[in-house]
């Protein structure tokens, strides 16, 4: 067992606790931990939420910085450290497109709009699918803008867009029960399946932000309304 996984205090195994010894209660070094080994979870798409708000809300009272104000200095910037990894951990695992996202980027891939600037900037290309009603929402979008700009109003236009918006809301809920499907699929472990999964949910996920990106173009319109 390496020496980063026991107690630099006691020497205990940390394998259930990382960032809490069990044995002596010392805040431990949260370096190099994710989100999931955090939690004691493992790695998986499909979660429980309630027993991880729960996990979130103990941890948390037990390194919360106040408690080691009289601590070491290392101890002090340890659970300062620690809280900051648990509340991002919690954030992201809670939400089931930011654990996906996560775990895919656990995985190796690159996800997220960090990355959409590299080759083809996946999501922001319309799906084959979806070229013509994303040529005709742009349309819409920019005649809408210039109505704006010139005072007027146009009341089949703004019911055309509020139809848009509610189609692509629905092909966006579509999308997240594909990304529950395919975790599932991920989380049987079957070696060829998960290889399947991951390059599916790559692509829903840019599937995803695409269409959010349209959704939000449609909502700042329609709000200036």
């Amino acid at each position: 067992m390496s020496d980063s996984s026991r107690c630099w205090s006691c020497g205990a195994a940390l394998d259930s606790s990382p960032l809490l010894c069990p044995n002596c209660g010392k805040v431990q070094p949260s370096a190099g931990i994710d989100y999931y080994a955090a939690f004691s979870l493992p790695r998986s798409f499909t979660l429980d939420t309630a027993p991880l708000e729960r996990e979130f809300h103990r941890l948390s009272r037990r390194l919360h910085p106040d408690r080691f104000a009289r601590a070491s200095t290392d101890e002090q910037q340890w659970s300062l450290a620690a809280t900051a990894l648990l509340n991002d951990a919690y954030r992201t695992l809670r939400d089931p497109v930011q654990r996906t996202e996560y775990l895919l980027k656990l995985e190796g891939l690159e996800i997220g709009e960090e990355h959409a600037g590299r080759g083809k900037a996946a999501d922001r290309q319309p799906p084959a699918d979806l070229l013509e009603e994303v040529f005709e929402l742009n349309m819409q979008l920019e005649e809408m803008r210039m109505n704006q700009k010139m005072g007027e109003t146009d009341a089949a236009l703004q019911a055309d867009l509020t139809a848009a918006r509610t189609r692509f809301d629905s092909l966006l809920a579509a999308v997240d029960a594909d990304l529950a499907t395919q975790g599932q699929l991920w989380d049987a472990g079957d070696p060829a399946l998960r290889e399947a999964a991951t390059k599916t949910m790559a692509a829903l996920l840019d599937r995803r932000r695409y269409l959010r990106n349209l959704v939000r173009g449609v909502n700042e319109v329609l709000e200036t309304t």
